[in-house]
């Protein structure tokens, strides 16, 4: 199974970006999609999650300017992010679980910098 995240970057305060995780190796329709954050010397946290069904559920700090989504057929789940924020700056990481199984992955992370 890989993940692979794309579309982090450096961006000022109140910009946007649009993070990717492509999925291969596993059936993508039959996972719960999930991206996760980290930031220096914190524990990594949910930003947002996604259903098979397309049911989503966002932390708190993320209602209202974030938005998870996913493409079946491209086997890839996104994250918009407006109006970014200086204490968005974390490495964002994508994860699936398969419904089936269980079994959890990690892609390898995607820096996001938010300048003020």
């Amino acid at each position: 199974v890989q993940l692979v995240e794309s579309g982090g970057g450096l961006v000022q305060a109140g910009g946007s970006l649009r993070l990717s995780c492509a999925a291969s190796g596993i059936s993508f329709n039959i996972a719960n999609m999930g991206w996760y954050r980290q930031a220096p010397g914190k524990e990594r946290e949910v930003v947002a999650r996604i259903s098979t069904e397309g049911a989503t559920n966002y932390a708190d700090s993320a209602e209202g300017r974030i938005v998870i989504s996913r493409d079946n057929a491209k086997n890839t789940v996104y994250l918009q992010m407006d109006i970014l924020k200086p204490e968005d700056t974390a490495v964002y990481f994508c994860n699936a679980r398969s419904v089936i199984y269980g079994s959890s992955y990690w892609g390898q992370g995607t820096q996001v910098t938010v300048s003020s």
